[in-house]
């Protein structure tokens, strides 16, 4: 009854204010001043209810796993940390070895560890993820910075050198920074690395990284994980604001 009642409120009260609106070249100017000051009223209510409607329905949604990905996919994955809000959102001073999730974590060789790393929700109309991560430095003595992310255990299943894996990445930075990324791939005792550049004019970066050459013992492929290395980071602000993965087979020729 509630919901048929406040339909029928909601078709009485537009009717009413059509009718205003129509009547407005002949009303008094009594009644306009009236009904002027009624809708500036109510006009600043549904102003506020707009913006915050349109705020929140052009997120995307939480736990959302939707991106672009080639024909003949066999396994994609946008990791935890991109898709779903973090128990601990920031650290401040962090430490050399900063763990933020199960499968993210942030390694750096500062000793001053002036670094702040922390989640935050995207807002952007073309944004597919749902989370960014946000890594500001300010003063860094150290050597290197990088984000480890480490791929689910799916990933290695059924994985062959004929494969590509491809690494999609939205990347922000106030300052030009050059970004690696390396992916290691520990089959038994052994462990293969690929390294690629990201283009730092981009911000849109998408690298593949091909699996043939590797002595890959497939059948031992035991952990994958991503690292994303920046140089200088000093006084920069990082905002990593997608991440994805996804593996297909070379096109046979």
């Amino acid at each position: 009854m509630g919901r048929i009642l406040d339909r029928y409120f909601h078709r009485k009260i537009l009717g009413r204010w059509r009718r205003a609106a129509h009547q407005a070249p002949y009303a008094s100017q009594a009644d306009l001043r009236l009904q002027r000051d009624q809708a500036r009223g109510l006009r600043r209510h549904l102003d506020h209810l707009i913006q915050q409607a349109d705020s929140r329905l052009i997120r995307p949604t939480i736990g959302s796993t939707q991106f672009p990905k080639p024909v003949g996919t066999d396994w994609s994955c946008r990791p935890d940390l991109w898709r779903a809000p973090l128990t601990q959102p920031g650290v401040a001073s962090a430490p050399r070895k900063t763990v933020l999730d199960s499968q993210v974590r942030v390694f750096h060789d500062c000793p001053l560890s002036e670094i702040a790393v922390r989640q935050v929700r995207n807002r952007g109309d073309r944004d597919l993820a749902p989370f960014s991560l946000v890594i500001e430095v300010f003063s860094f003595g150290g050597s290197f910075l990088s984000v480890s992310v480490e791929l689910p255990v799916d990933a290695a299943i059924h994985l062959t050198r004929e494969h590509l894996v491809r690494l999609e990445t939205l990347i922000e930075c106030e300052k030009p920074s050059g970004v690696f990324a390396r992916l290691n791939i520990q089959h038994g005792p052994n462990m293969e690395q690929v390294l690629r550049s990201l283009d730092p004019s981009e911000v849109s970066k998408a690298v593949d990284f091909d699996l043939a050459h590797l002595p890959l013992n497939e059948r031992r492929i035991e952990k994958i994980w991503l690292d994303l290395i920046f140089e200088t980071p000093e006084m920069n602000r990082m905002v990593v604001r997608d991440l994805t993965f996804c593996r297909f087979h070379r096109a046979d020729l």
